[in-house]
C-alpha cells in the first residue's frame, strides 16, 4: 500500500479538480489582474469569481474577503493592523493559539499594549468566566481561535464574541483549522474579523483570506499599489486565489456528509486506541471530527512518529508549524498535562479520502511499533 497521508491538520493535498482550475492561469491566462487588456481583465474576473465562492462558504458578501498570502499573513494584518488606529490597551488571546496570533500579540506588547492570555480548562476549552475578568480591564483586540488545531477542541467563539462586542473590543477569529469541516457562518457568530486559509481544504498554498466587517478599520501591512480595497498591496496570486475559490465551492458541497463520515472513521481509531491504553486529549468535549490527539505513556511522541513515518504512515508529534521545536506542547501544557506525558503527543487527522482499511493497516502498525518501543523503554530503564 502506498503512503497513507493522516496529517491532514498541517496541510492537504489538492484536489484535481481545483488544479485544473489553476492550470490555465499558470500558462496561457498569465494576465496580471491590475491590466486593461483582455488577460488582465480575464485575471480580475476569476479573482472576482473566487471571492464570491470563499464568500459563500463562510456566508459573507465578497467584499469583506480580503485575499492574503495564508492565515499568518491574515492573523498579523488584524491583529497590528487595528492596533494601528487603537489607543493602546489590552490584546486578549488563549493560551492555546496559533504562533502567528502569539506573537503579532507579542508585538503590540512592545508597542504599549498588554497581553493577557486566557486560560483554558484540562479538557481544551477557554474558559469564559477568564475572560470576563480579562475584559473588566479596557480591551481593544479579542482573538480566540476556532477550532484548535492540535486537539481540535471546539472554542465557544460566539458567546466569546458576545462578550468582546459588549467590552466595545474587536473580536477576531482564527478559523483555519474549522474551515472546510464545520458550518461557518461569520455574521451569526457576530465577528469583527476571520482568517481563513485555501491549503487546509485541499486548496494551493500560499492562498488564505482574512473576512471582515468592513466598518472596522486596518492599516495595511504592505505598501505598494492598494491591491485588495488597499489592505494587501502587491500583485495577486491569481492561480492560487483561484484554487482557493474551486476549493471553497467544494468544501461546501461536501459539508453535511463529511463529518458523520470521518466521525465514525475517528470513533472506530480511538476504540482502539483505549484498548490500547493509550491517554487522548480533548476528547470529552465537541472536536473537529478528523482530529484525535494521544500519547502512551512511556513512548516518546517524535520518536513514535518517526518509526511510523518508515513504515509509510504520515502523522505528527504537535503541531506542525512548531515541529521543529521538542519542547512539549504549549496547548498540552496549558491543559495541565504534565510535561512528561505531553512530549509523547501525537496528533492524528483524517481527510476526506481516507478509509476504514487504511486505519486497519495503521492500527496494526501502530501497536507493533508501540510494543516495540515500550521494550525497549523497559530494558533500558
Amino acid at each position: 500500500m502506498d503512503f497513507i497521508y493522516f496529517d491532514h491538520n498541517a496541510t492537504t493535498p489538492i484536489e484535481p479538480f481545483v488544479l485544473e482550475a489553476m492550470m490555465p492561469f499558470l500558462q496561457g491566462q498569465y494576465g496580471n489582474a491590475s491590466s486593461r487588456h483582455d488577460l488582465g481583465i480575464h485575471a480580475r474576473q476569476a479573482i472576482e469569481q473566487a471571492r464570491e465562492q470563499v464568500a459563500s462558504l463562510v456566508h459573507v458578501r465578497p467584499a469583506q474577503v480580503i485575499f492574503t498570502s495564508g492565515g499568518t499573513e491574515a492573523n498579523n494584518l488584524l491583529i497590528k493592523g487595528a492596533a494601528e488606529w487603537l489607543k493602546p490597551s489590552q490584546v486578549v488571546i488563549s493560551a492555546i493559539e496559533h504562533p502567528c496570533v502569539v506573537k503579532p500579540a507579542q508585538f503590540l506588547a512592545r508597542r504599549g499594549w498588554q497581553v493577557r492570555q486566557l486560560a483554558v480548562s484540562e479538557l481544551g476549552v477557554v474558559d469564559t468566566e477568564d475572560l470576563e475578568q480579562a475584559l473588566s480591564t479596557p480591551t481593544g483586540i479579542v482573538s480566540v481561535m476556532m477550532a484548535n488545531n492540535e486537539t481540535g477542541c471546539l472554542q465557544p467563539v460566539g458567546v466569546i464574541a458576545q462578550k468582546a462586542r459588549a467590552a466595545k473590543a474587536l473580536m477576531h477569529s482564527d478559523a483555519v483549522q474549522a474551515l472546510g469541516k464545520i458550518e461557518i457562518d461569520f455574521e451569526a457568530l457576530q465577528l469583527h474579523a476571520m482568517t481563513i486559509s485555501a491549503h487546509k481544504i485541499y486548496g494551493p498554498k500560499g492562498a488564505g483570506a482574512l473576512i471582515v466587517d468592513r466598518r472596522i478599520e486596518l492599516f495595511p501591512l504592505l505598501s505598494g499599489g492598494g491591491h485588495e480595497n488597499g489592505l494587501r498591496s502587491g500583485t495577486e496570486n491569481v492561480p492560487a486565489i483561484v484554487g482557493f475559490g474551486v476549493a471553497a465551492e467544494l468544501a461546501a458541497s461536501r459539508l453535511a456528509n463529511l463529518k458523520p463520515r470521518l466521525s465514525e472513521l475517528r470513533d472506530k481509531f480511538e476504540s482502539a486506541l483505549v484498548a490500547m491504553g493509550a491517554i487522548r486529549f480533548g476528547s470529552a468535549v465537541d472536536r473537529l471530527c478528523n482530529t484525535s490527539y494521544f500519547a502512551f505513556d512511556g513512548v516518546d511522541g517524535e520518536t513514535l512518529v518517526i518509526e511510523l513515518d518508515k513504515l509509510g504512515f504520515g502523522l505528527a508529534s504537535g503541531a506542525a508549524c512548531s515541529s521543529a521545536y521538542t519542547e512539549p506542547s504549549a496547548t498540552l501544557l496549558a491543559m495541565g498535562v504534565a510535561p512528561e506525558i505531553a512530549r509523547g503527543a501525537v496528533r492524528f487527522s483524517l481527510g476526506v479520502h481516507s478509509t476504514k482499511e487504511h486505519i486497519n493497516v495503521f492500527l496494526t502498525a501502530l501497536k507493533s511499533v508501540v510494543n516495540r518501543l515500550k521494550s525497549l523503554a523497559a530494558m533500558t530503564a
